[in-house]
This record gives structure tokens, sequence and C-alpha cells, in this order.
């Protein structure tokens, strides 16, 4: 369907969002809606017609697991509750550890990508089926943007998107600003990938702005659009007219009138490119670079268009182990002070670590705003320290009440005042009386073996 020009929907933006002109339909993070009592805002955006699609970030579908039935039921249920035309999720892996691997589960807090393998690829096929069957709506899926590469990939990214589309039927949602932040940070061509990537299964398209920092671009959906980001934008409109564009912006809300600016520069960047292409931006036939296995792997050359053979069940259970392993590790590098797995450059998953780290502190301020409040302008050095050591594995309300354990633990803060109320933010959140001396050590003892 057509969708239009759009915006991301967010709580603090919603009064904004209801009066800015033009607007098509927006985009909600689905894991932000209850479906028992779902936002009035974002409602009364339903009643008046504006199409709303619930944008998932927790399935993971790029991990080794297969998807979680609770969490597919629970997307399930909010696109029925909005009456949405699609759902999307994003090619990402967000948590590891567990059965697979018989070691403690991590959660990542962000999304990380999958290696372009052929193993990756098995695993996140099956995913994407075994979601498609438990959606009442079609599927799309994102690529992210990345800090990090992983060694030894087979295939590029528009070849990898290609193959997935071509196993599975799932439509894209096409991120140009990530397209731009794979380019800046991994070196990665934007339009190589528009090339090879089936610019035919585009749901629709996000726009978003980014930073340079530490020597690589953050993709932080807190910036204005950058003129790249756009040129990229024109490109992949150049080549097909994509059903839907949508405008993200996550965090440092500008003024409305900043909003509608950046949706009209949107406009007009569609608009130059589509009188430039003169044929609408369809192309009627996209022929790409072909992919072929390793002939250990896959025998034989497989051309484009062509069905690919079934894989059995067993190579994807192999496939599944060998990921679980390899995410895992790099998983427990980035949030638990592991070695580094073979082949990752040290310095980016440096940067990645501490990004991961700095969101988190963030986030956690948003969900426990009590505690930036007690500790001050100390906060974030006190979260981000903790978090060096004490990997994330239940969410971030439950991070929240371990950070502030940890400190009265350590006998934080040192202002007497300030530790009464965390004291007592504590038992209000956990146990009625602080950890115990016995209670401490084992809790202690549990944390540094999952640091090991």
């Amino acid at each position: 369907m057509r969708l239009g020009i759009g915006i991301g929907w967010r709580p603090e933006i919603a009064d904004a969002v209801a009066a800015l002109p033009g607007i098509d339909w927006v985009e909600a993070v689905a894991e932000n809606i209850c479906t028992g009592h779902p936002p009035e805002a974002l409602m009364r955006l339903r009643e008046l017609g504006v199409t709303v699609v619930p944008h998932g970030v927790s399935l993971g579908l790029g991990g080794a697991d297969r998807p979680d039935p609770g969490r597919l039921a629970d997307l399930a249920a909010r696109a029925t509750l909005l009456g949405a035309p699609l759902v999307t999720e994003h090619i990402a892996f967000v948590r590891g550890g567990g059965p697979l691997t018989a070691s403690p589960r991590l959660e990542a807090g962000h999304l990380l990508p999958v290696p372009r393998t052929w193993d990756a690829l098995d695993v996140l096929c099956e995913n994407v089926r075994i979601a498609q069957d438990s959606l009442p709506v079609p599927l799309a899926l994102e690529n992210i943007a990345a800090l990090i590469s992983w060694p030894d990939e087979e295939m590029t990214e528009g070849q990898f998107l290609a193959e997935l589309v071509e196993r599975t039927g799932v439509r894209l949602l096409i991120d140009v600003a990530n397209l731009h932040t794979n380019h800046v940070n991994r070196g990665e061509d934007p339009v190589k990938a528009l090339d090879e990537l089936p610019v035919e299964a585009i749901a629709y398209v996000h726009v978003a702005g980014g930073v340079q920092k530490d020597g690589v671009w953050h993709d932080t959906h807190a910036h204005p659009v950058t003129r790249p980001v756009l040129d990229i934008l024109t490109a992949l409109r150049s080549r097909v007219d994509p059903p839907g564009v949508l405008l993200e912006r996550d965090d440092d809300f500008p003024p409305a009138a900043e909003l509608a600016g950046e949706l009209t520069t949107i406009r007009a960047t569609l608009e130059a490119a589509a009188a430039s292409s003169g044929d609408g931006g369809a192309r009627p036939e996209t022929v790409r670079p072909e992919t072929v296995r390793p002939e250990a792997a896959r025998p034989g050359t497989v051309r484009p268009g062509t069905v690919r053979p079934e894989r059995t069940a067993a190579p994807v259970v192999g496939a599944r182990d060998r990921s679980a392993v390899a995410q895992t590790a790099l998983l427990s590098a980035l949030v638990a002070g592991t070695p580094a797995p073979e082949g990752f450059d040290h310095r980016r998953l440096g940067v990645q670590s501490r990004a991961l780290a700095s969101k988190r502190a963030g986030v956690v301020a948003k969900v426990a705003p009590e505690l930036p409040e007690i500790l001050g302008d100390g906060y974030r050095r006190a979260f981000v320290d903790y978090a060096r050591t004490h990997p994330m594995t239940d969410g971030y309300r439950r991070d929240a009440v371990d950070f502030a354990e940890q400190l009265l633990i350590d006998g934080l803060p040192a202002d007497n005042a300030a530790r009464r109320r965390l004291t007592r933010w504590w038992q209000q959140c956990v146990d009625p009386r602080p950890p115990r001396r016995s209670v401490r050590l084992v809790r202690a003892a549990r944390a540094a073996l999952v640091g090991k």
C-alpha cells in the first residue's frame, strides 16, 4: 500500500506530530505500546485515519535462538490493535548466551549486526519464516547501522538482503541513514548496496540524523538529517518510488517548526529525484550480481532469480550452534569485558562498548528518573563504571534496580542523605530491607562469575 510521508511517533512529540501538516502515517516503537492501555494520543491519530505501523526492536531475528513466542504474540496483538497494514523489525541480534551456549543470558540493549555469511543467513531465514507464520500482517525488515564489522564475511549487504528476500519473500525497510553510517564506519558503498538489493521489495524508507564522534558515525536519531543521507535518498528514489518515507527522531527533540522543515526537505528531495529520473523512479527489472556459495557449503553456482535448494534441518541446527557461540563471544566482549574475539578491530570494539554503556545510562535515566535526580551530576559516570563489569540480563528496569543495589553494596553514594534516598527507592522497587551481607556476597560472586 502507499503510505506517503510519515514521522516516527514518540510520546515526547505527540502534540507536535498531531499538529504537523501533511503527515500521512506514523511509526511507533512496538514495545512502548501496551495493548491494555495504548497511548491516547496515538489512538486519537488512528481514529482520525492516520495509519500507524508498529516497529519492533526486541525480537532479535538475527540471533541464534528461535524467536520468542511471547514477543511474537505481543507484536501480533499490537498490529491488530492498531489495524496496521504491516509490522517491521530489524536484521540484528540483541541478546546472547543461554541454553545454546550453556552460559548466562546477556542483553545488548542495542541492535547488533549479524555477519553476512551463509550460516547467519540460514538462521535468519528460518527465524523470519517463524515470525511470518505468527503475525497477522506482512513483515518488513530493516538494515541496521553498525560500528563494527565481522571478519570473513561472504556477501555484501545488498547480496545478503537479496538472498533474504528471495528465500522468504519478506519486505524491506531500507534506512538510508544506516547506509550512510555503514559507508563512514565500514567503507561500504551505499550506491553499490542500492544496485544489489531488490528495491522492488521495499515497503518503506527511514531517514534520520546522526553525528561523527570518536572517528566513527553514530546513528543517533537525535540530530538533523545531513546532506549525505539526503543524497542516498535521492539515489534510491532514482531507482524506485518507495511506498513510504519516514523521518525518525528519538531524542533531543527540536521545536515542531524544525521537524516540519525536515519533512519539507525530504519531500523536496523526493520530488527533485523523481523529476531528474524522468521515469518516476520505476525500474522494470533488477539485475543483481550473483552470490556464489562456497562449494564446500553449497555445491555449484546458483544464478540470480532461480529457486535455491531447500535447506535440511540439520545444517540449520549446526548454523544455530555456531552462531550462538560467535554472537555470545562478541556480546560478552562488548558488555562484560571479556577478551575480544579473533579478527575484530579492538579499537572499534572499544568504541562500540562505550556507546552501549552510554545508551544504557540514557535509557535507565528515562526508565528510573529518580536515579539521576538522587545522584546528580555523578549519575552517568557511576553508571558507565558499573556497566563495564555488569552486563544487562533482564531489561532496563531490572538494570536500574541492580545498579542501585550495587551502589548500596559499595557504600555509595558518599553523601548520607543521598544514600538514604537511594535506599528508600531501592526498597520500594525490590524489598523492604537493604540486602544483607550474605546476600551481597552471593550476588557479588555471581556477578564475578558472569564477568568471566
